[in-house]
């Protein structure tokens, strides 16, 4: 079986060997040219390297082909992204279990087939990642150059972040748990579909974040030439408009708008350069008549102090504020009432207090709560309050109430 496929194959590459100009000439052309050996071109479609897409239409390379041509040529403009990785995941999971089932049940030849299979799987896959980061890499280093103006450059790089996020995608597919579980304690299984895969996913990612990153900032790079071209152009329509337009002189105006304004001053401003060493004795000498007004300042307070000697300090006291001395007042009548209720109002009105109603209330208030704690238990105090009328649960302090238990 083996030694036909050799010679299928030697056969075949002799058949693309000796149409070499051909194919080339379809490669950079895209179809057949019409005065090609009808003789050779029978053979290559018989062969499936030349195909016809629909009826009418032109031949043109097989996809494998062309893809082929394009890796060996390394010719970026036909490099395309492949992010079909869930067809590739789900072969290669047949495959190890086809090799599995082959090894139980020791048909060791079989096993070995799907071995060199999903091998091959693997490294189609690896290498199918590590294209489409290289094609998005060229892509990134000519700077979108197969196109002529900015915003195909823009179109372009959204396609390329298109891509990117579609292999990001893509890599989410991976389930290395489930491929671990798969492989079981199979060695080989392990190394090609644990080891191998996740070594080239950490690089692809990396790679892809890297990507991901350069085209954002091309993107905004080609939005900044973008908005500036847009205003040249606008301003040249503006002219072509207005023949009898004319820039006035900008130095006239008060304020001069900063595209204009970006010539830098004549004199700089004044400022010490602390790291020129050959300053550093006009600073010690400033640093010194700095140091010598304050001790002069110092000494001439000093001249003016009074002499005092040590004693003993004489015993005083701060005399009491009018509101607290009327607020103990109350509280002593409040004592003398013997358990009558005594309102805070009322009181104000009789003793005919300057202070302000609210202001009375509050430190009738403030001093119940700053007594003693032994002292505080002999009194009771209430207030007189009213419900807001708009909003449930405000209450407003009418009046206070004091009596002695």
């Amino acid at each position: 079986m083996s030694e036909n496929l050799k010679q299928v194959g030697k056969k075949f590459l002799a058949l693309l060997n000796r149409n070499a100009d051909l194919l080339l000439d379809t490669y950079l052309s895209g179809t057949v040219n019409d005065d090609a050996d009808p003789k050779a071109v029978d053979k290559l479609v018989k062969q499936g390297v030349l195909r016809r897409p629909d009826a009418g239409e032109s031949l043109r390379l097989a996809p494998s082909v062309r893809d082929m041509l394009g890796e060996a040529l390394k010719d970026e403009r036909n490099r395309q992204v492949d992010a079909n990785v869930g067809s590739a995941i789900s072969t290669m999971k047949t495959l190890a279990a086809h090799y599995k089932e082959a090894l139980h049940h020791k048909r060791f030849s079989d096993a070995d087939v799907y071995l060199g299979d999903l091998t091959e799987v693997v490294f189609s896959l690896k290498e199918s990642l590590r294209q489409s980061t290289r094609s998005l890499w060229s892509r990134i280093n000519n700077d979108f150059g197969y196109v002529g103006s900015i915003d195909a450059k823009i179109r372009e790089n959204q396609l390329a972040q298109e891509q990117v996020s579609e292999l990001l995608i893509s890599l989410e597919l991976f389930r290395f748990d489930e491929l671990a579980e798969l492989a079981g304690d199979a060695r080989e299984l392990r190394r090609l579909l644990v080891i191998s895969l996740q070594h080239a996913l950490v690089d692809c990612a990396q790679e892809l974040g890297v990507v991901q990153n350069r085209l954002l900032a091309l993107l905004g790079r080609f939005r900044e030439i973008q908005g500036r071209t847009r205003l040249l152009k606008g301003f040249l329509l503006h002219v072509e408009q207005h023949p009898d337009y004319r820039v006035g002189e900008h130095a006239d105006r008060v304020n001069v708008p900063p595209l204009f304004n970006q010539a830098s001053a004549c004199i700089t401003p004044a400022a010490v350069n602390v790291n020129d060493s050959n300053e550093e004795h006009t600073l010690l000498q400033l640093v010194s008549q700095i140091r010598r007004s304050q001790n002069n300042d110092s000494h001439a307070t000093t001249n003016q102090a009074t002499a005092f000697e040590l004693g003993q300090a004489e015993a005083f006291e701060l005399p009491d504020e009018a509101l607290k001395q009327a607020v103990d007042q109350f509280y002593i009548e409040a004592i003398d009432g013997s358990g009558v209720k005594m309102s805070a109002l009322e009181y104000h009105q009789k003793a005919e207090l300057t202070f302000a109603e609210e202001t009375w209330l509050y430190q009738v208030i403030c001093g119940f709560d700053s007594l003693p704690l032994e002292q505080r238990q002999f009194f009771e105090l209430e207030y007189e309050q009213t419900p807001h009328p708009q909003f449930s649960g405000n209450l407003f302090i009418e009046d206070v109430r004091v009596w002695l238990q």
